[in-house]
């Protein structure tokens, strides 16, 4: 499950690496958490659109009150992506793509765990498969695709974004289901290289709630 990702560019060079409509917005690439502000390429009108939005769709679990502040769903599971996700994953329209240049998982003891960090060598601006949708609660959210971590990196965690190449990001925005559904995979291991680093993993504090997997 990924709970942190960063994008380390300016929204020109993203607009610009995805061939997108620059956003209008005041938002600034980072670190994001889920309930944070994030950035997703997806198509309007026939062509690309950056945009801002919060990562993770707005959830609230039988057993949590009315009142109660939605969770943050910010990780599909591909094992669901024909059930509970079916929705937004068989419409092209509500599919998007994450540009990102990091991503990251906890690692240690709990209360004491740090931040283990894996980026593609071959894509210094990579993007994950994702799916999108308007909510009351949040404005426009998304949701990033996940499948089992290879096991060079199940020590790690053991599950793992869908990073996708370059040349597919035009199939995943527009292909039938099926077709789609081939891209969900594991991205090769030897181009992840793990970094593990002393740094808390809440360095800061994250926006909402605690991320759930859908």
């Amino acid at each position: 499950m990924c709970n942190l990702v960063t994008l380390k560019a300016s929204v020109d060079e993203v607009a610009s690496a995805f061939g997108a409509r620059r956003p209008l917005t005041n938002a600034q690439p980072g670190d994001v958490y889920p309930g944070g502000q994030g950035f997703v390429v997806r198509e309007d009108g026939g062509a690309r659109a950056l945009e801002a939005m919060t990562w993770g769709f707005p959830v609230r679990l039988k057993h949590m009150k009315a009142t109660s502040k939605p969770k943050p769903v910010n990780n599909a599971r591909d094992d669901k992506l024909m059930s509970f996700w079916r929705t937004w994953f068989t419409n092209p329209a509500q599919r998007c793509l994450i540009p990102f240049t990091a991503f990251a998982e906890a690692e240690g003891e709990k209360g004491r765990m740090t931040q283990t960090w894996i980026s593609p060598t071959d894509q210094p601006l990579a993007a994950c498969a994702g799916l999108w949708r308007p909510s009351d609660e949040w404005g426009d959210c998304y949701t990033m695709v996940m499948v089992d971590a290879t096991k060079e990196l199940f020590d790690v965690h053991d599950r793992m974004p869908v990073i996708l190449q370059a040349s597919d990001h035009d199939r995943w925005l527009r292909a039938e289901p099926a077709d789609a559904m081939m891209l969900v995979t594991q991205y090769p291991a030897e181009r992840l290289p793990v970094e593990r680093t002393d740094i808390p993993w809440f360095s800061r504090k994250p926006p909402t709630g605690s991320p759930t997997l859908f």
